[in-house]
């Protein structure tokens, strides 16, 4: 088919988002994500939050075994008859070596750094893709939402325009980061707001020491001291309050729809 100018469109993109909360431990990543419509996890790593009230059902890590384990629970997902709207994964992190011994024993290779120059690594992001292709499929012919959770790191960035400097990052090998980066609809960092308060500014032995209310918040827009984006229009900071968050979220979010029967989605 010829290419016109009728062919143009100012519809906005209807899809479920894809979202990439990330952050300190302990900060409520998960209990965010399970606020989420009718979500299943795929809990990648042991240890889930038992104080939910309604825990959502999940693939467990044991269940699981590895990176195809992962694999069948997407394609699963995508064939099978079901009431879910979100799909969670916990947490890419604890996914990674699993990527990783996947591409070794398609390779023959011993470790992911075997055949050197970076090239296990590059190797490995071809078993990203075909889990993100996986996770599009969900989105788009089963419509439904994509959360992915991971850890945050804490990295040294080089600026060519000023001196060196800290900032949080995702917790993954930088070929992985950039490609989720990408790929991302929202990348959004939680963390609790840290002040610092000096004991005694005239006093020659002063100490300094981190403080804060314990309200926990998500920026979604990217500052120097950490990664975030969003194409939503998300306000830059919203708190994190417990039971709250997903219906802050959903006022900027496109809806996941509703549970659609395998022969629909075909």
């Amino acid at each position: 088919m010829a290419i016109s100018l009728k062919n143009l469109t100012h519809k906005k993109d209807p899809a479920p988002p894809r979202i990439l909360f990330y952050g300190p431990p302990g900060m409520g990543k998960t209990t965010v994500a399970a606020e989420f419509p009718n979500p299943v996890f795929i809990q990648a790593e042991d240890g889930y939050p038992n104080d939910l009230p309604d825990p959502p059902p999940r693939f467990e890590r044991e269940q699981l075994g590895d990176f195809n384990g992962v694999l069948d629970a997407v394609g699963a997902l995508i064939t099978e008859d079901h009431d879910r709207q979100t799909l969670v994964i916990d947490s890419l992190d604890k996914l990674e070596p699993w990527v990783w011994e996947a591409t070794c024993r398609e390779n023959n290779w011993s470790t992911i750094e075997q055949p050197g120059y970076g090239k296990g690594y590059l190797a490995a992001e071809m078993q990203w893709r075909e889990l993100i292709t996986g996770l599009n499929v969900l989105r788009r012919e089963r419509g439904m939402a994509i959360v992915l959770i991971a850890h945050s790191t804490i990295e040294t960035v080089n600026d060519p325009t000023t001196v060196a400097y800290s900032r949080y990052d995702i917790r993954l090998q930088k070929r992985a980061t950039a490609l989720f980066q990408d790929e991302m609809d929202a990348i959004l960092f939680i963390n609790q707001d840290v002040t610092i308060k000096q004991d005694d500014p005239k006093a020659k032995t002063s100490r300094s020491r981190a403080d804060g209310g314990g309200n926990r918040w998500i920026y979604t827009a990217p500052r120097p001291a950490f990664v975030a984006k969003n194409r939503f229009g998300i306000p830059d900071k919203i708190m994190c309050a417990r039971g709250e968050t997903y219906a802050e979220l959903a006022k900027h979010l496109p809806a996941p729809a509703r549970p659609l029967a395998a022969a629909e989605a075909a």
